[in-house]
């Protein structure tokens, strides 16, 4: 069924927006994640992000027009799908909300006799975001400002977690933070009232509470924040020489942002010289880059930040505690709950021989500002054998098996919450090194929380690995819409046979998770081969 999109409300103050450029046409392909349009709001042009798969089948506003937010923006459906009635009643829609509006200023004594209460000048009444497509509640992570400091427009008020990821949350207003309407920890539904800048000394006696009970039915303004878009803050805009604006992709800003590279001096390879995350890392590629390293020994990405301290108890003393689940938790439950209970899922395991992969990796890791671990030359292997078993690569729908020529793989990093999934996208067209130097990144941004919801979608296949724990091997569930994940364990030093003689050698499991509706036994037994001769012989994975 098709799918109305309507203009967002991208900033607090946006009341009605301009497509600046549409980067897609009537009659494109729409993926999850692609950028549809750039938007100009009142504050800056920003990138918005197709929440929705199908066919671009109706563009409402056209590029270089103006509409209110809620105007009809585009829809996506199925292809040569009917959508005349659609638009029909999209116009009758807004032709009946012009009339009750009519009707409404016609009553309106009625409701001036309630004496409402109006914002004192200055005032900003900011609620709580809406900072994913799913996200229906948030959670206050972290305040980096209290009541009493001053706020510039760009500052981060707030750290703020959604079901997907923990994101800054920035300022849109200048004033003096007046009011913290959820505290640390507390969560509260998308638009309850988060926090009130003004004017120091600003009385603001019952702004909050009548907001909370009145809402749209007071004189208090709703301030919304940004609508879902790839990242809760502007893409960075800079002025080039001839005062054209230079647009980023919000990944791109990020890595910018984090490696202190002005976007002024990279040159953009995107749709309309859109500056990407591969321009931005090709440019500031130099020896004296400093990343996060994740351990080496027995390498996997799943880093691991619990904190939870043993208790002291008494003897023969029951002692119970509750945590709360964060809503990371509770999006893991469902998530996982779903696909181990409608994929039938199967296990095959394999026994690989490490010994010539640990040559190699020494050889790798020899060359100056090269780190590559065991887990990278894991995941290349997976990207080189998910080419040649494509069926692997694919996701079940109930009406056909979608089969992935594109290899994007997630790769399972633990934090402190639970479990998130940033992806490789086109991970078979990286080398080892690229591979080594996008876990890193990605694993230490997921430990701090820095990772964008559009850094964890896209996968094609999973890669999880426990063997940094001792774990020889286990199964995991897989992550849908995948159609398999990859267990991987520790390598272990113990007794092989080679040439018909005992000797000494290293050897790891890996346990292959299978959906059986789209993977069968020997589909899943071909691939486990596959990529048990790739690393075996890594040389293979560099022809």
């Amino acid at each position: 069924m098709a799918t109305i999109i309507t203009m967002p409300r991208l900033s607090d103050t946006m009341t009605e927006g301009t497509v600046a450029i549409w980067l897609k046409k009537v009659g494109d392909t729409i993926k999850e994640g692609d950028i549809l349009a750039e938007i100009e709001t009142d504050k800056a042009t920003m990138e918005f992000e197709s929440f929705n798969s199908g066919v671009l089948l109706h563009i409402g506003i056209e590029a270089g027009q103006t509409a209110p937010i809620d105007s009809l923006l585009a829809i996506i459906g199925k292809e040569g799908e009917d959508i005349s009635s659609l638009i029909s009643n999209t116009s009758n829609s807004k032709s009946k909300e012009e009339k009750v509006e009519v009707k409404e200023d016609v009553a309106q004594p009625t409701t001036q006799n309630l004496q409402p209460i109006t914002l004192p000048a200055g005032v900003k009444v900011i609620t709580m975001p809406r900072l994913s497509d799913t996200m229906t509640t948030g959670t206050v992570a972290s305040w980096l400002k209290k009541v009493g400091d001053a706020v510039k427009e760009g500052d981060i008020l707030a750290e703020i977690e959604t079901d997907k990821a923990t994101m800054e949350f920035e300022s849109f207003n200048e004033g003096t933070l007046l009011y913290i309407g959820i505290q640390e920890g507390e969560s509260a539904p998308v638009d309850s009232v988060l926090a009130i800048i003004g004017p120091a000394g600003t009385d603001i006696t019952g702004i909050a509470e009548n907001y909370s009970k009145g809402g749209e039915a007071s004189a208090v303004a709703k301030t919304e924040t940004p609508a879902p878009v790839a990242s809760s803050q502007p893409d960075q805009e800079t002025t080039t020489s001839d005062n054209g604006r230079i647009f980023a992709s919000p990944l791109a800003k990020q890595i910018a942002k984090d490696k202190g590279i002005s976007l002024s001096q990279v040159k953009g390879s995107g749709e309309n010289g859109r500056i990407v995350k591969s321009d931005v890392e090709n440019f500031t590629a130099s020896s004296s880059q400093q990343q996060t390293v994740i351990p080496s020994a027995v390498e996997g990405t799943l880093p691991t930040t619990q904190n939870l301290q043993p208790k002291t108890i008494i003897a023969g003393e029951v002692v119970t505690e509750e945590i709360k689940n964060s809503q990371m938790r509770k999006i893991i439950a469902k998530r996982l709950a779903e696909s181990l209970f409608t994929a039938p899922h199967y296990n095959l395991t394999i026994e690989v021989s490490m010994d010539e992969a640990m040559k190699s990796r020494a050889m790798i890791n020899s060359v100056p500002d090269t780190k590559v671990s065991f887990n990278d030359m894991v995941i290349k292997a997976c990207a080189m054998a998910l080419k040649k078993h494509p069926k692997i690569n694919s996701q079940w729908k109930e009406d056909a098996i979608t089969i992935n020529h594109h290899v994007n793989i997630g790769v399972a990093v633990a934090v402190e919450d639970g479990l998130v999934v940033p992806v490789l996208r086109f991970t078979d067209a990286m080398s080892l090194s690229q591979i080594g130097e996008s876990v890193r990144d990605l694993a230490g941004r997921a430990k701090t929380k820095k990772l964008l919801p559009n850094e964890m979608e896209g996968s094609t296949f999973t890669v999880s690995n426990l063997g940094m724990f001792g774990i020889v091997e286990f199964n995991s569930i897989i992550n849908q819409p995948n159609s398999a994940i990859l267990s991987v364990g520790a390598i272990i030093e113990k007794p092989v046979v080679k040439n018909g003689q005992i000797v000494v050698g290293n050897t790891m499991m890996l346990s292959l998770a299978c959906d059986h509706r789209t993977i069968d036994g020997a589909t899943g037994a071909q691939f486990l081969q596959t990529l048990k001769m790739f690393i075996e012989n890594p040389v293979t994975m560099l022809a």
